[in-house]
């Protein structure tokens, strides 16, 4: 201890580290979260290839589909230069949202997964007549990509969500004896007898 140092903390002293007095100490601000709404042309000049996780309690024409909003969707957009100042992309998505069935009204996990070659457009009318992509319009340049993965969510499902028929448990069942009944033999022909009346005369 040095002479006339303070006996009760052991001459231990407040430090100013890299900053003056009591002043806030600013650091490095953190990085924002990730874009949702993108521009197309200069992602694809790039070829940039973004993933995107979202849950599916954010995608809202998904709603009336969904028995409950457990899960969440992986997408992969990857950017494309098409040529001639047209831009596209390679989007994939893969979920296993819980659907209601349609039959018994209860919920099923569904394996879904969905890829299309999109090409961005600013307008439907200025979209490339040979193009053979699905035609995406783009806001002043921009697409989000949220909605983008929703889209293509909404074509990886079912038109009519079902449970297969041997676990749905309102599936008709066609049983003799316990055996399925075979619906492929013998009928009733109501134009038989009058087939052979005609043969007589």
């Amino acid at each position: 201890m040095r002479e006339g140092g303070d006996c009760k903390n052991n001459d231990l002293h407040p430090i100013d580290f890299d900053r003056a007095g009591n002043r806030p100490y600013y650091t490095r601000p953190m990085a924002p979260g990730l874009p949702d709404r993108v521009e197309c042309a200069h992602l694809a000049d790039n070829a940039v290839v973004l993933e995107r996780v979202y849950p599916l309690g954010e995608m809202p024409r998904l709603k009336d589909l969904l028995a409950d909003a457990r899960g969440s969707v992986r997408a992969s957009f990857a950017f494309e230069n098409l040529g001639a100042g047209r831009a596209g992309a390679r989007v994939a998505v893969e979920a296993i949202p819980h659907l209601l069935c349609q039959r018994c009204l209860q919920g099923f996990e569904f394996a879904a997964a969905g890829r299309s070659e999109i090409e961005f457009a600013s307008s439907t009318d200025g979209a490339a007549a040979d193009s053979q992509r699905e035609i995406y319009v783009m806001e002043e340049g921009r697409v989000s990509l949220r909605e983008l993965a929703e889209e293509e969510m909404l074509l990886a499902l079912p038109p009519v969500a079902m449970h297969t028929p041997q676990t749905c448990g309102r599936a008709p069942v066609y049983e003799a004896g316990g055996e399925i009944q075979d619906m492929s033999g013998d009928r009733t022909r109501p134009f038989t007898a009058l087939r052979d009346l005609l043969k007589k005369t």
